[in-house]
């Protein structure tokens, strides 16, 4: 179960709105959503949610392009909401064109730690789609940095992350309201 929500800065402080992601299909579909709840250009945030598995956040400002960070990129990549996010910060490779690994010859001591000769056995070809998206944070991390959820608070979310950003944000309020 997904749950999405925009929030975008007034001369005020922040208005919430419940976001309905049936009709979006596309980064560009997403994009046009938080533009056209952008009040004189001025940010506008986009929060998904899928379950506590992994968070979103899609940063509008104006015309500019959009920054993107989602919390658990392969558990992003799994759903169809994370894959649009996923595929703009990695690219298209999510369908089958991933780089080839078997071509890099890795033989999993990349990280300094050798396999046992009984775990190279057990070893079986990699799942390039899975070996393509890590199961760590991507993206901008520095997406709330300005609005005040540094890079290591927003690293150091887990369970109930949106409420943590919109405290953070002063916009804890308002978006109780849609939740």
């Amino acid at each position: 179960m997904y749950f999405a929500a925009l929030l975008a800065r007034t001369e005020d402080g922040w208005e919430a709105s419940d976001t309905e992601l049936d009709d979006v299909e596309t980064l560009s579909d997403l994009t046009e959503l938080a533009r056209e709840a952008s009040v004189d250009d001025d940010t506008v945030i986009v929060f998904i949610e899928q379950e506590d598995a992994w968070f979103g956040l899609l940063r509008i400002e104006g015309e500019d392009d959009p920054r993107i960070y989602v919390s658990d990129g392969a558990a992003a990549a799994r759903s169809s909401y994370g894959e649009i996010l996923i595929k703009e910060l990695l690219g298209d490779d999510l369908d089958g064109d991933a780089p080839d690994l078997d071509a890099l010859d890795l033989d999993g001591t990349e990280d300094g730690e050798p396999l046992d000769q009984e775990e190279e056995d057990e070893e079986e070809a990699p799942d390039v789609a899975a070996d393509a998206v890590p199961a760590a944070p991507i993206g901008d991390r520095l997406v709330l940095a300005d609005l005040g959820l540094p890079e290591k608070e927003l690293l150091a979310l887990e369970s109930d992350a949106l409420a943590e950003i919109a405290d953070a944000l002063g916009a804890a309020e308002v978006l109780e309201t849609v939740r």
